[in-house]
């Protein structure tokens, strides 16, 4: 093989303050962090061959069919053996690279681009080449590349996805094919599917309608079910259902990749979401996990309720953002040394994000022993017309149970003067919403008080983490849902903001449902992912600011959830995969995909000589 300059070696590790993160040295999921601590007790491998240790892995392929196959090609990680056995000897360079070079070789070229679109194809490009690498790549620094991969640039690549579109990621399945879906599912290549994220791009973060432009969000959620939890790429399946859009500027462009005519609703609507959930379950079966993503409020909460307790299925942006958003205040309620109970919280929006984070506080609540009527007195929802109270006019079922007697208020600043809430949380997507008087109101009638940021895209959030901490002279608990950088007071306080991403969330509760064959989800198991989530936050995460662990562990979080609700789904009897493993932990990692290269080197032995004589005349 050939070696590295020192200089090149060493740049594949990269000092944090929790440790030595090593780019590409170990398999499987745990490939990410060393804590310092730990350090002495483990052999670092920097430079390896790139090759997994188990046995050799058999296919059919040959030739050029292997290097444009991005779940075979290992590039110039062929070994000259493999080059030879599997016809491709002369289809790449005469060079031997182990995969740690390639990383490097990838990061030479992401590392000079700044603008996040450039990287972002960069990174999609090679999905597309070498499925390993990518996925080597994003495990080695989820921190640095999940911003790109997902949220906040993922919302960017959406808006121009049809631009960017190279290959195809996903399936796409229109209106037109009412009646055909089954057909449909076969175009697909793999047959053993175990998770899907659909959309139907109405409401893609805080973007709005983007149609067809939004599949950029199964692609990336399903990255990250790989990067962040472990679940095997080639068992995902993204699926954008294209009905139309409303997005006149989309209708009106010559280069728009969807179907350019207005949103098919009601009737026919439905039935093609009927049809796509019996194809499904009919080729893949019941415990294929469908996860509904960015559809339109108006939807969203019916499809979900319609299903939920029919197939494997769940909405992230209700039960997803709720539970991610509830470990965030069960983290905060250490820094506040008292109970769910002597909270009030304020909601900037009431829509799916904001009722879902709602109802799953009522859950938690309700363990402390109060009953659902009591819990909900306790949660205050503002809209675009004002304080939700009763007597309005025009609120849905969802809304009403949070409706109290009160006067109506207009605005978000009269209501935080009013109810004087311990916590705001905004959902809303309106930037800027949260205003330097409502957080210096919130401090001024609240020791800690609790503020929450959460709408996406960057652009969208409520408040910057500097604004908060800045305003409340550093005594604000704040998290927020795209990245932002630590933030230095003038009295030298240094704090590190917590992202409430659902990523903590999704990939972990994937992987548990997907390795003990859970067949209905119910919010039990949103609600056990959050109390796990809290209890892996620190002492010393809480003193930086952080109410969530730091992303670089994002893998260990999950791993901790799918062992956690495997536990719960035997306990409770909603597991479907038996006989019940006595290692909980050995079963959910064996489950676990590894960006190890895999070696294609024929089984190759011999006969005793006497058996292979050759007959002759």
């Amino acid at each position: 093989m050939n070696s590295l300059p020192g200089r090149a070696t060493i740049s594949l590790c990269r000092h944090t303050a929790t440790g030595m993160r090593v780019l590409a040295g170990s398999s499987g999921l745990f490939s990410g962090v060393l804590p310092t601590d730990k350090a002495s007790f483990q052999a670092v491998r920097v430079c390896h061959s790139g090759t997994s240790r188990k046995g050799s892995v058999s296919t059919k392929k040959r030739g050029y069919d292997i290097t444009r196959n991005p779940h075979l090609n290992k590039g110039m990680a062929f070994t000259l053996e493999e080059r030879l056995q599997l016809g491709i000897h002369g289809l790449l360079p005469p060079c031997f690279l182990s995969q740690d070079v390639q990383v490097l070789r990838v990061m030479k070229s992401y590392e000079p681009r700044t603008n996040p679109l450039d990287k972002y194809i960069l990174l999609m490009t090679l999905q597309d080449r070498n499925e390993k690498l990518f996925y080597r790549l994003l495990t080695s620094d989820i921190e640095e590349f999940m911003p790109i991969v997902y949220t906040p640039t993922v919302g960017l690549a959406c808006q121009q996805y049809g631009l960017a579109f190279r290959r195809p990621r996903g399936l796409f399945i229109t209106i037109h094919d009412k009646g055909h879906i089954a057909t449909m599912l076969n175009s697909w290549p793999e047959e053993d599917i175990k998770a899907i994220v659909v959309t139907d791009g109405e409401r893609i973060l805080g973007l709005g309608d983007l149609g067809s432009y939004g599949m950029g969000i199964p692609v990336g959620k399903l990255a990250l079910y790989t990067a962040c939890g472990g679940v095997q790429p080639q068992k995902c399946l993204p699926v954008l259902l294209d009905v139309g859009t409303d997005n006149q500027t989309l209708l009106d462009d010559p280069l728009y990749i969807g179907l350019k005519h207005k949103r098919i609703r009601g009737k026919e609507y439905d039935e093609l979401i009927d049809e796509f959930m019996q194809a499904v379950t009919d080729k893949y079966g019941m415990n294929c996990l469908i996860q509904f993503e960015d559809f339109a409020n108006s939807n969203a909460f019916r499809i979900l309720n319609k299903y939920r307790n029919r197939y494997c299925t769940f909405n992230d942006d209700i039960q997803g953002t709720a539970s991610v958003a509830v470990a965030g205040i069960l983290a905060a309620l250490k820094i506040t040394k008292n109970k769910l109970l002597d909270h009030t919280f304020v909601f900037q929006g009431a829509g799916e994000a904001a009722l879902g984070i709602a109802h799953l506080l009522m859950m938690a609540m309700a363990k402390e022993g109060v009953s659902k009527e009591e819990a909900a007195k306790r949660i205050w929802m503002v809209d675009s017309k004002g304080l939700i109270v009763k007597g309005r006019s025009h609120l849905n079922h969802e809304k009403e149970e949070f409706a109290h007697e009160h006067p109506h208020l207009k605005t978000l600043d009269e209501v935080v003067q009013t109810i004087k809430p311990t916590a705001i949380i905004g959902v809303a997507a309106i930037g800027g919403a949260f205003t330097e008087k409502i957080i210096k109101d919130m401090a001024s009638f609240n020791e800690r008080p609790i503020i929450f940021a959460l709408s996406n895209p960057t652009s969208k959030a409520e408040c910057t983490a500097e604004q908060c901490y800045r305003f409340t002279e550093g005594r604000g608990i704040f998290a927020s849902g795209s990245p932002f950088d630590k933030v230095t007071l003038a009295d030298g306080r240094t704090f590190y903001p917590g992202q409430g991403n659902n990523a903590y969330v999704f990939p972990g509760v994937a992987l548990g449902i997907i390795s003990c064959g859970i067949r209905h989800i119910s919010d039990d198991v949103f609600l056990k992912t959050a109390e796990v989530i809290a209890d892996m936050v620190t002492e010393e995460h809480l003193a930086e600011g952080r109410l969530y662990p730091p992303l670089s562990s994002i893998r260990e979080v999950s791993f901790k959830i799918a062992v956690q609700l495997v536990n719960y789904a035997y306990r409770h009897n909603i597991a479907s995969v038996y006989p019940e493993p006595k290692d909980k932990e050995a079963f959910v990692l064996s489950q676990v995909y590894s960006p190890d290269y895999d070696s294609f080197t024929t089984d190759m032995y011999s006969w005793p000589q006497e058996a292979m004589k050759v007959q002759d005349v």
